[in-house]
Order: C-alpha cells, then sequence, then structure tokens
C-alpha cells in the first residue's frame, strides 16, 4: 500500500471523498465527508488497505501479539474483517441495542486476558472506538491498540493506547450551533451509519 496519498487516492478515485455539509456521528458539522463503504465495496482495495493496516497494528502490539479483532458495527465491519482475516485471527463486532448502547451481541464473547485490536474505518473523536475499548475491558480482555483507515482528528484523539491510522486528516469540524455552513443556510446531510 502507498504512503498517505494513495490511501486517499483510493477515497477520491471511488467517490468516497465527499464535499458538502455533514453531520458526522459524533454529532459535530463537517464540509467534508470520508465514506469509507464506497471504498470497501472493492474486495482488492479492502483486501489492500486490510493488510496494510494489519502490518501497522502488529507492529504496535509486541512481541505478545494479538489474539481478535474487533470493531464497532457498522462502519468498522469490513476493514475490521480484512484486518482479522490478514492476521489470521478471529473477528467480533459490536453493535448497538434498542437503547442505542454499544454491545457484544450474537453469542460473540471474549475471553479474560485476550489480547484485543478495536479496528474502525474512520475516527473522529473517537467516541465509538472507546466504547468498545470499553466493552473488551468490561470482558477482561486487553485492548492493545486501535487502528482506522483514516484518522479526521489530525492524530488528536486520545483512546488510551496505542493507535494507527493509514492516513491522517486534519478536516475542520464545528459544533452544529457554531456551525459556519448551517448560519449559512446550507441543509445538512447525515450519511454515517448511525440514525439522524
Amino acid at each position: 500500500m502507498a504512503p498517505e496519498t494513495g490511501v486517499l487516492d483510493l477515497f477520491q478515485q471511488t467517490g468516497a471523498y465527499l464535499r458538502g455539509h455533514f453531520r458526522l456521528s459524533s454529532g459535530l458539522h463537517s464540509g467534508a465527508y470520508l465514506q469509507s463503504a464506497l471504498v470497501l465495496a472493492h474486495p482488492a482495495h479492502a483486501e489492500t488497505l486490510g493488510k496494510a493496516l494489519a502490518a501497522k497494528l502488529r507492529d504496535l502490539a509486541g512481541p505478545e501479539g494479538i489474539d481478535l479483532v474487533i470493531s464497532p458495527a457498522l462502519g468498522g465491519l469490513i476493514i475490521g474483517h480484512e484486518v482479522a482475516r490478514a492476521m489470521g485471527l478471529r473477528f467480533l463486532f459490536t453493535e448497538r441495542d434498542a437503547d442505542r448502547k454499544m454491545s457484544l451481541r450474537r453469542g460473540f464473547t471474549l475471553s479474560p486476558g485476550e489480547r484485543v485490536v478495536v479496528v474502525e474505518d474512520v475516527i473522529t473523536t473517537g467516541g465509538s472506538t472507546m466504547e468498545v475499548i470499553e466493552i473488551v475491558r468490561a470482558a477482561g480482555a486487553i485492548p492493545v491498540a486501535a487502528g482506522s483507515i483514516i484518522d479526521r482528528s489530525g492524530g488528536t484523539a486520545d483512546l488510551g493506547i496505542p493507535r494507527a491510522a493509514l492516513a491522517t486528516l486534519k478536516v475542520e469540524a464545528h459544533q452544529p450551533d457554531h456551525c459556519p455552513m448551517c448560519q449559512a443556510g446550507e441543509p445538512v446531510v447525515k450519511p454515517g451509519s448511525r440514525p439522524a
């Protein structure tokens, strides 16, 4: 995989780097949105990105290694599965229950002491990833690292564990009550996986 520009080129080529006025999963508003599903819809791209992210995460995990990969649904499903496949590991995912709380369902279980990496498609504030980290810890497993295709926080999101991204961007985001696009009357779009 090419350096960061190669990753961003894939997003550009597949129409996944969107411009407009978007409400992010974090609730913030932004003039840019990274629709990873458009890149990951191409299995060859998903495989390439998964292998590249797996290599970075192996380096972060150290000699004790990794036992499994876990991702938050929906955005982390494909890339998390590809990272797990590249590493030859088991893959689990979390999802939101009826109360919108992230949980481990479908008979998935974590065992105490298992070394886990959390994989997401795009990190902005790290909220979903932190929810998964807490689920891992509550089960007695060990979150050793986190990874994403894109870090749109510019490297500022603090997850409390080592993390890696294939590309890091600083994309401006605004609180809704301070959003210049809202103030200009531009309609907002909610393209992500969480309901509006």
